[in-house]
C-alpha cells in the first residue's frame, strides 16, 4: 500500500527518531522543560527567523493554535479566519472553548485564501457592548486548499488588522512547505509581514508528535504559561518534544523534508496534467493536490494499492486529495501516474 491520503500517515524522519533515542539515553537533570533541549530551542528559532522569539513546545497542532488564540482573544472577542480554516472546521470548537466563548467569523475566498479587503468588510462591532469585539485574525499557511499566501498578501491582511487593533496569528501546520513553495525567508512570511505569532508545525513534516508556538519579539506571555498548564500541554518529559524539534531545525531538516514533499507534488501534478479526464481544482503550490477524476480511475488506483482521500465520491467522477510527504518517492508517484494514464477512456 502507498498512502497519499495525508502527511499524518507517514513515519518519523530517521534524524528525529535518532534524536529521541539519544534523549532517552540517560535521566534529564530536570523535568517540565528545564532541560538542555528545551533551553536551546529559542536560540535556534531566533536564528531561523532573524529576530527575538518566545517559544512553547506542545504536542498537537490544535494546541499550537488554540493556546495563542485564547491568549490573544478575550471571551467576548472575534476571530476572523477563512471558512475552510482548520480552526473553523476540524478542531471541534477548541478555539471557542479555550478562549471562553470567542466567536469565529469565517471569511470567503478563492483557493483557501481571503484578502485584506474581505477582512476589512467583515470587521464590525468595535466599541458596541452588544457585539463581540474584533480581536484577532488567523491565516492558514499552507492553506487548506494547498495554496500559499505571499508576503504582499499577508501584509495587506496585516495592515487591515493593525488598523483595527487586531493581532495576527498564522496556523503553520505546513509552514515548511510554504517556505519552500514561495522561496521566501521564514521572516518574510511572518513577522516582517505583520504576523504576531506562528503555530510552527513539525508533525506533518517528519516529527513523531511535536509543534511549536512562536511569538515574535519578547511579549509578556505569563498568562499563556498558565493556559498551557491548564490545557494539559505542560509536558513532564518535555525533552522528548524538544529533542524532536531540535533535530527538525538542525541542518535544515525541516526545509529538506518539505522540499521532498513539494517536489513530489510537483512531479505528480506534471504527470497528471496531461490526462484530459483529470481536472485540477486548486493550483499546486506546496505538497497537496486537489483534483477530480473518473470513478473508474479511482477504483483502478485503489485496486493497485494506493490510498488517498476521496473527498466527494461520485457515480461518474470523484473529488480527491493527494498529499505528498517527506518520504514520498518518485517510484510511487510515477506508478500512480502510469496507472491513471492506463484508465484514459
Amino acid at each position: 500500500m502507498t498512502n497519499f491520503a495525508s502527511d499524518n500517515v507517514t513515519g518519523v524522519s530517521p534524524e528525529i527518531m535518532d534524536a529521541m533515542i539519544r534523549a532517552n539515553d540517560d535521566h534529564a537533570v530536570m523535568s517540565y522543560g528545564a532541560d538542555k533541549w528545551t533551553d536551546g530551542l529559542s536560540d535556534k528559532v531566533a536564528e531561523i527567523f532573524e529576530t527575538d522569539v518566545t517559544v512553547f513546545p506542545v504536542i498537537s497542532g490544535t494546541a499550537a493554535n488554540v493556546l495563542p488564540i485564547s491568549y490573544l482573544t478575550p471571551a467576548y472577542g472575534t476571530v476572523y479566519c477563512h471558512k475552510e480554516a482548520h480552526i473553523n472546521t476540524d478542531e471541534c470548537g477548541a478555539s471557542e472553548f479555550y478562549s471562553g466563548g470567542a466567536k469565529l467569523i469565517p471569511l470567503p475566498g478563492d483557493h483557501g485564501k481571503f484578502t485584506g479587503l474581505s477582512l476589512k468588510d467583515a470587521i464590525f462591532g468595535r466599541g458596541v457592548p452588544r457585539h463581540t469585539q474584533p480581536s484577532l485574525v488567523s491565516l492558514t499557511q499552507t492553506t487548506e486548499a494547498g495554496t500559499l499566501y505571499r508576503p504582499d498578501e499577508i501584509m495587506a491582511i496585516a495592515e487591515v488588522a493593525k488598523e483595527n487593533n487586531l493581532k495576527v496569528h498564522m496556523d503553520g501546520a505546513r509552514f515548511a512547505n510554504a517556505v519552500v513553495g514561495t522561496n521566501c525567508s521564514p521572516a518574510d512570511l511572518t513577522w516582517r509581514s505583520g504576523v504576531d505569532v506562528l503555530s510552527f508545525g513539525a508533525t506533518k513534516n517528519g516529527a513523531m508528535g511535536a509543534e511549536l508556538v512562536v511569538f515574535f519579539g519578547k511579549p509578556n506571555v505569563k498568562e499563556l504559561e498558565n493556559r498551557r498548564v491548564r490545557g494539559g500541554h505542560f509536558i513532564s518529559k518535555m525533552r522528548f518534544l524538544s529533542a524532536q524539534l531540535t533535530a527538525y531545525l538542525d541542518n535544515n531538516l525541516w526545509q529538506r523534508n518539505a522540499m521532498q514533499a513539494n517536489g513530489m507534488a510537483k512531479r505528480m501534478a506534471m504527470g497528471l496534467s496531461g490526462i484530459t479526464s483529470i481536472e485540477f481544482v486548486h493550483p499546486v503550490e506546496a505538497n497537496i493536490l486537489f483534483l477530480t477524476m473518473p470513478r473508474v480511475m479511482v477504483s483502478a488506483l485503489k485496486e493497485a494499492g494506493f490510498e488517498f482521500y476521496e473527498m466527494i465520491p461520485g457515480e461518474k467522477r470523484s473529488l480527491v486529495r493527494l498529499v505528498m510527504s517527506f518520504n514520498s518517492s518518485q517510484a510511487d508517484v510515477d506508478r500512480f501516474v502510469e496507472i491513471a494514464r492506463g484508465q484514459i477512456l
